[in-house]
């Protein structure tokens, strides 16, 4: 058992899969769960930062594996299941974090080809993800699984309404899987962040005008950082969450009351 005076927020023994595990919100996470006694499947496109993720939670002396994966490619998706059962029998836990945004503009000059590949990654790769391993914890007979959607989700952010519209198809699948699911005893809850300090949103925080806008509209009156995420996943997939499925958990400093 994890050292953790609180035994409904103990992880020992439950097996996870992190998606967009090698920075930022996805990393802090898996640290997170890790450090209260889960063993973490580390998950994102390049190995070598999986593996430098992988090794610190070797220092805390929890048990991880990685598993190189694209979320925009479906035969990638499709391994990722497997391989955690065949290291440690089955999933007890999933958070879909990755995604991506590669563009920063107006929806009316968005190529289809950049819609396609934020939709492919943010939404059909967590699609595909969250069906396969909601089979295996079927069998099991229970199950803890968590979307990272966005503010924007809510309210479409300026210059990024393709990244908003994904995030809001999240939202909508998080509420559909917990309908769905509930009676076999898995919960799928969402975390919708606001503006986080990672690479990830790094254009938005070195953006003078987004940042000082974002900052003065919140309450805290800052941006948030990866751990203040991680603490709220870890909260949704432990028992101490046992009765709440098919919500959306906003952190967001306040920026929206």
């Amino acid at each position: 058992m994890a050292n953790n005076p609180n035994p409904d927020l103990d992880l020992t023994g439950r097996r996870a899969i992190v998606t967009g595990a090698s920075r930022g919100i996805g990393e802090a996470i898996a640290r997170r769960l890790a450090a209260n006694g889960a063993r973490v499947a580390l998950v994102s496109r390049k190995r070598e930062a999986l593996e430098q993720v992988s090794a610190k939670l070797a220092e805390m002396g929890a048990e991880s594996i990685v598993v190189p994966a694209n979320m925009s490619v479906p035969s990638d998706v499709e391994r990722i299941v497997p391989a955690v059962c065949e290291a440690w029998g089955g999933v007890d836990i999933l958070v879909n974090n990755a995604a991506t945004n590669p563009v920063f503009g107006p929806l009316l000059d968005l190529e289809e080809p950049a819609w396609d590949k934020i939709m492919t990654t943010n939404v059909k790769g967590p699609f595909l993800l969250t069906k396969a391993a909601a089979r295996v914890m079927i069998e099991q007979g229970s199950g803890a699984i968590v979307n990272i959607a966005s503010t924007g989700g809510i309210e479409p952010s300026p210059m990024l309404g393709c990244y908003s519209v994904s995030k809001a198809a999240v939202i909508m699948l998080t509420k559909a899987f917990a309908r769905e699911l509930g009676p076999s005893g898995i919960r799928v809850n969402c975390i919708a962040p606001g503006l986080v300090e990672t690479r990830f949103a790094e254009v938005l925080v070195k953006t003078p005008e987004f940042h000082d806008a974002y900052v003065e509209r919140t309450a805290l009156g800052r941006h948030g950082q990866p751990d203040e995420i991680a603490g709220a996943a870890h909260f949704l997939v432990s028992d101490a969450a046992s009765y709440m499925t098919g919500q959306v958990m906003v952190i967001d400093g306040g920026a929206r009351m």
